[in-house]
């Protein structure tokens, strides 16, 4: 079971519980499913193109294989920037005490590329953040799920279905707009009538 979601509002604290919203859960799913002769379903694997390695699902998850063959777990490989830095690890954020901000314009979301959803059961809550909650403000708060090099930002919410966190990254908009308004000439309609000539048809 994971950690909780601890966060902090006019220092008092808040527990959650979380389990991750999926599209599955909601609207069910389908899948088409390969069987050998047999009847038995058949197990998924990828064949490199040398014909060398089948490769079957989790064994990519364990590192990366460069062109010569030689595998790198991935413990041992570092993040770097566009500029070639070693970037420094975000740590989970679960279990962590995260300080809450808000609360936030709603339109907040609007702008919120959203990666994750979760569902937080409430085990220790403070009476006036669930009130704020249900009157419908929000609230934003840092967000990892697990060690990596980027933290998320979540928005704490609350609907008439139970407490959210909508985890994900904001978007930076650029707007692209014109200096200048060009002014156009004003067409004379008669003189277009003069200059028309039907014979030239």
């Amino acid at each position: 079971m994971s950690k909780p979601v601890v966060v902090s509002l006019n220092g008092q604290q808040s527990q959650f519980g979380l389990r991750a919203v999926k599209r599955s859960a909601l609207y069910g799913r389908r899948r088409r499913v390969a069987l050998d002769k047999d009847g038995n379903p058949c197990t998924r694997a990828s064949l490199l193109a040398d014909g060398s390695l089948l490769l079957q699902s989790g064994m990519t998850g364990q590192g990366y294989f460069t062109d010569d063959g030689s595998m790198y777990k991935l413990g041992d490989l570092t993040a770097l920037s566009p500029e070639g830095e070693e970037l420094p690890v975000a740590p989970s954020t679960l279990g962590v005490c995260q300080e809450l901000t808000g609360p936030i314009d709603p339109t907040f979301l609007l702008d919120l590329r959203v990666q994750a959803v979760y569902l937080l059961d409430p085990t220790e809550v403070d009476d006036d953040l669930l009130q704020r909650l249900q009157a419908g403000e929000l609230f934003s708060f840092g967000f990892n799920f697990r060690d990596d090099y980027h933290e998320e930002t979540a928005v704490l919410l609350a609907s008439s279905e139970g407490v959210f966190a909508l985890v994900g990254d904001p978007i930076a908009r650029s707007w692209a707009a014109l200096e200048t308004a060009a002014t156009l000439p004003t067409e004379d309609a008669e003189a277009d009538d003069d200059d028309l000539d039907f014979e030239m048809f």
